[in-house]
């Protein structure tokens, strides 16, 4: 008896891969794969960049697929190539349908000429990025990315109550900071002590607004103890035009 058991057991052994194999086969999309097809896409998004054609557009290859054959990943990292897309998740729903819910980028601010940041802080290029208005201008190495954002936020709360709005950061390579204004006035900061030189400007800005001479066109902070400041050229007044012939009188 116990030298037929081994026997037994490689018997059993094989019927269960028998019958599991076509389970499995069917599963994985081996067989059967345009069985059962999916034929119904539900779209969750926010439509603000990405329409629902595009997104429909690029599953479309996906759709008509067995409901185990279709690979789930296959659809995300197809609707995740278009440009404004930042995560996708996909579901299957039995008997034919595939659930999609789609994450836009949202643009926080522009990165150079051509490219944006999203709000956590990617940078990203999408077509026509140029044209978009209402985002502050953030430039620099894009290693350090990071650090120009941190420093974008420092800004706003240095700036915040000053009645002077900042329009773009720059970081150079050599690491030296810039600001423009909203009135188009430039802050060379320097490459030390950026806050703290900062501060001190905006520490006596009250007193210098007081003067009435309207924003600097020109900050120059590197001085480690002081700063500098061009005010724009007061326009000249208009001469007045000498007096034309009087009209002649009625007779």
């Amino acid at each position: 008896m116990n030298r037929h058991l081994p026997l037994k057991t490689i018997a059993w052994g094989i019927a269960l891969t028998l019958v599991a194999l076509p389970i499995i086969g069917v599963l994985n999309g081996w067989f059967a794969s345009q069985r059962w097809p999916i034929r119904k896409l539900e779209l969750r998004a926010e439509y603000a960049h990405v329409s629902a054609e595009q997104i429909r557009a690029a599953v479309s290859n996906h759709l008509g697929k067995g409901f185990f054959a279709l690979e789930l990943v296959d659809v995300q990292d197809a609707v995740a190539k278009l440009p404004w897309v930042e995560r996708v998740e996909a579901r299957k729903h039995w008997p034919d349908t595939l659930s999609l819910t789609v994450y836009e980028r949202r643009p926080f601010a522009r990165w150079g000429a051509k490219r944006l940041i999203s709000s956590n802080g990617v940078i990203f290029s999408v077509p026509g990025s140029e044209d978009m208005q209402g985002l502050p201008q953030l430039s620099g190495p894009d290693e350090r990315l990071a650090e120009v954002i941190s420093f974008h936020a420092q800004c706003l709360r240095e700036f915040s109550g000053s009645g002077l709005s900042v329009r773009a950061i720059e970081l150079s390579a050599r690491g030296s900071w810039r600001l423009t204004l909203a009135s188009g006035a430039l802050i060379e900061i320097g490459r030390v002590d950026a806050l703290a030189r900062l501060h001190r400007f905006l520490d006596v800005w009250p007193q210098l607004a007081a003067s009435g001479n309207g924003p600097p066109v020109y900050v120059d902070l590197r001085y480690e103890n002081g700063f500098a400041l061009r005010w724009a050229l007061p326009e000249s007044p208009s001469p007045t035009p000498p007096p034309g012939p009087e009209p002649a009188g009625q007779v």
